[in-house]
């Protein structure tokens, strides 16, 4: 017997509009030309060895990566990052699902960030209509055509809207091609599902997103760079919405993986930044990392040159590059990104620095 889920379907869902936000898009983002507080602890001397590794990348044709956490778009990043992709400073971002939500709620009412002890007493914690409802049918239309999750959703964001074919057309097209392209067939029958289990209209559905130059994501979208999240299930508040649907979210999310992992292939000479990201951004490097020097080492070759910089609020005395991994009684120990990071060859720093700082004058310095 199979164990009794919990039905989404009976949940009470209110509109986003009633929900009470912390951060305001237009009155709180980072501004290019913010001035840098004199005593905000980041070394001149390395930002200048960051600034000179990541000119160099990019005169050579090399990626820079950035993956960061979701608190890189709550603190107002976005513009910065913008910024940064429209100079082709920036050849990829990468962040969690809670990235995408935040980013998107931007676009979509210019304000983000609940107050989550007081809506998870009330039962109300990230049970809100339209991001569950608009974000799940973003991955669902992106899964069925082709899209990754981060992709998928800034599509959305930049054209405003989402493409809704009618059932019978869809249906047929399963039908011829199930044979030949049974994993398109099955995305297709989850966005048919989805189209009768909510009723959907066919045709253009218009979403508006009048705050969308604040996004990270659909600028990423409409300047063809790479923007992947990286999700784990469960962890975000989409996951509340019966919308929600977890193959769609898997096809999209390995598309993601796969697009990464084809970035770090091509990391020898380039640039990985790790921003706020304890969890995510070492977990999937590693991976991808180990994936391309198999590739690497089978035509003879291996990826030693490139550069990583981890940017953390927490302290570390501990000199990575000198001294291997430090004992457990260290402080630094319980950095466990930096461990992970370490192990994996090439140049890396460590920085302990608040993520507005760092990206604020990174992006003053490659002005």
């Amino acid at each position: 017997m199979p164990y009794p889920q919990f039905d989404r379907h009976l949940l009470k869902i209110k509109p986003l509009a009633e929900r009470y936000n912390k951060v305001y898009i237009e009155r709180d983002y980072v501004r290019l030309d913010t001035p840098v507080p004199d005593d905000c602890g980041i070394d001149e001397t390395l930002m200048d060895e960051v600034v000179g590794r990541i000119r160099q990348a990019r005169a050579n044709g090399r990626p820079v990566m950035m993956a960061f956490g979701a608190h890189s778009i709550k603190n107002g990043l976005g513009p910065l990052m913008v910024s940064l992709m429209e100079r082709g400073w920036l050849t990829h971002l990468a962040t969690n699902g809670a990235g995408i939500i935040h980013d998107w709620e931007f676009a979509y009412q210019g304000q983000s960030s609940e107050d989550v002890r007081a809506n998870v007493k009330q039962g109300q914690f990230g049970i809100w209509q339209e991001t569950g409802y608009y974000i799940n049918l973003a991955i669902v239309v992106g899964a069925y055509e082709g899209l990754g999750y981060g992709e998928a959703v800034g599509s959305m964001i930049e054209h405003e809207g989402l493409m809704i074919p009618d059932e019978q057309s869809l249906q047929e097209k399963i039908k011829r091609r199930v044979a030949d392209d049974p994993a398109w067939a099955a995305g297709a029958a989850d966005f048919l599902k989805t189209i009768r289990t909510f009723k959907l209209k066919p045709g253009w559905m218009s979403i508006p997103h009048p705050y969308k130059k604040y996004s990270a994501q659909a600028n990423a979208f409409r300047l063809h760079v790479p923007f992947t999240s990286h999700p784990m299930f469960g962890h975000d508040i989409i996951y509340t919405h019966p919308m929600n649907y977890g193959a769609a979210i898997g096809r999209a999310a390995e598309r993601d993986f796969l697009t990464f992992a084809e970035q770090v292939h091509h990391l020898e000479g380039g640039v990985y930044l790790s921003v706020g990201s304890a969890v995510m951004s070492p977990m999937i490097f590693e991976k991808s990392l180990s994936m391309s020097q198999n590739m690497e080492i089978q035509a003879g070759r291996h990826i030693d040159n490139h550069y990583m910089l981890v940017v953390d609020l927490a302290k570390s005395s501990w000199d990575w590059s000198k001294d291997g991994e430090p004992p457990m009684d260290n402080p630094a120990y319980y950095l466990r990104y930096c461990k992970t990071f370490n192990r994996m060859g090439g140049t890396m720093r460590y920085l302990s620095a608040d993520n507005r700082h760092f990206l604020l004058k990174l992006s003053q310095k490659l002005k």
